[in-house]
Formats: structure tokens, C-alpha cells, sequence
């Protein structure tokens, strides 16, 4: 990555992680993929129980791979037979792995969700959260935000969930009321407040959607 790219998402992060401390919120950031794992590692005792919505940062991070290798208790709901149950034992984990669909430069972060586990999650129920999130997906304002979760990440989540929405064929949000859409629930995490419960890990690299 360019140095001058490097040094200005070091100073943007800083920025960010002012504005999440000025919401009881706690911010990290991290150089590479590398740093993330070991902080967010170190956010979570062994022994723990974890949870997780479609994050697909965390995988790519290699926490997912590390914590179902490792001492934790790692509610896998893909692989439950009882997926319901795998859900709803979702809220009373210790620990809720999670991305961002979009994060403001002042700290509000914004996700969308189609059946809604994953932002229930965040708003209430597990003990603690952890957002990995990249640079990618800082955005100016919230208005920005709110356009780069409809516009960026919900297609490319519609067109990797093989559904047949608007989105999926144009590649841009239609404002759809499709029986496949996946923007049904909008969570805009402005502040916490419980302290410690939110912690967010900014990746110096491009992750997720």
C-alpha cells in the first residue's frame, strides 16, 4: 500500500476512534490484517462465548478460523442443525463479532440487515461487541454512510447470496420492497450506553463489502 494512503488512514483512524470514545465506545486501529487478530484476540478471554452475524472481515482477518481452533466456545449457526436455536443463544454470548456496513468519520456506524439477527445483536444481548472493520468503509457523514451501506455493500451482498433483487441486476439500491430484499432492518449505532460492551477494530486494509 502506497505510504501516503498508509499515513492518511492512520490519521483518519485517529479521528474515528476520537468520535466511538465520544460515544462510550472503544477504537483500535490496526496496521494489517496481523494487528487485528492479535487486538481483537486480546479483547476476548479464553473461555468465552462467541457469536457472530455475517462478518465477512472477521474471516478474513483469520478470527473466525481462530477462535473455532482455539479455547472458546464458538456458536457456529451454519453448521447447528438447530439454526434457530443457534440464533437465539446468539444473545446471551459474552462476545458478538460483527463488521460495519459503513462507519462515519465522528463514529456512527450503520449496518443493514435482512432477518435482522445481526442487528439485534448489536443493539442488545450479548455481553460484548466487536466490530472489524476496514478503511474502506469510512465515510464522511451519515447521509455518505447510509448511501454506501444501500449502494455498496447491499448489492454485493444480494449478488453473493444469489438473490433476485433490483440491486443484484443494477448493481445500485432501487429502494425495493422485493420478497428476496435484504435491506429490511437499518441500525444506526450513534452511541453506547454501556460502557466497554462496543469495540471497534479499524483495519488499515479493504474488507468486506
Amino acid at each position: 500500500m502506497d505510504a501516503n494512503i498508509i499515513k492518511r488512514n492512520e490519521l483518519l483512524a485517529q479521528k474515528v476512534i476520537k468520535g466511538l470514545e465520544s460515544r462510550n465506545m472503544s477504537g483500535y486501529y490496526a496496521s494489517n490484517k496481523e494487528e487485528a487478530l492479535k487486538k481483537a484476540l486480546e479483547l476476548i478471554p479464553e473461555g468465552s462465548s462467541i457469536s457472530m452475524g455475517g462478518a465477512m472481515s472477521a474471516h478474513e482477518i483469520g478470527l473466525v478460523e481462530a477462535l473455532k481452533e482455539g479455547e472458546y466456545h464458538f456458536i457456529d449457526r451454519d453448521a447447528a442443525t438447530d439454526k434457530r436455536a443457534a440464533m437465539l443463544s446468539t444473545y446471551d454470548a459474552d462476545y458478538f463479532l460483527s463488521s460495519a456496513n459503513a462507519i462515519t468519520e465522528d463514529g456512527v456506524m450503520i449496518n443493514i440487515d435482512g432477518n435482522a439477527n445481526r442487528v439485534s445483536a448489536i443493539a442488545q444481548g450479548p455481553k460484548h461487541v466487536i466490530f472489524i472493520v476496514g478503511m474502506n468503509k469510512v465515510c464522511p457523514d451519515v447521509d455518505s454512510a447510509i448511501k454506501r451501506a444501500r449502494n455498496v455493500a447491499a448489492p454485493i451482498n444480494a449478488q453473493r447470496f444469489g438473490l433476485s433483487t433490483p440491486c443484484a441486476k443494477t448493481g445500485s439500491c432501487m429502494d425495493c420492497k422485493s420478497p428476496d430484499t435484504i435491506c429490511c432492518q437499518f441500525l444506526m449505532t450513534r452511541y453506547s450506553r454501556h460502557e466497554g460492551r462496543i469495540h471497534v477494530i479499524l483495519v488499515n486494509d479493504n474488507l468486506g463489502f
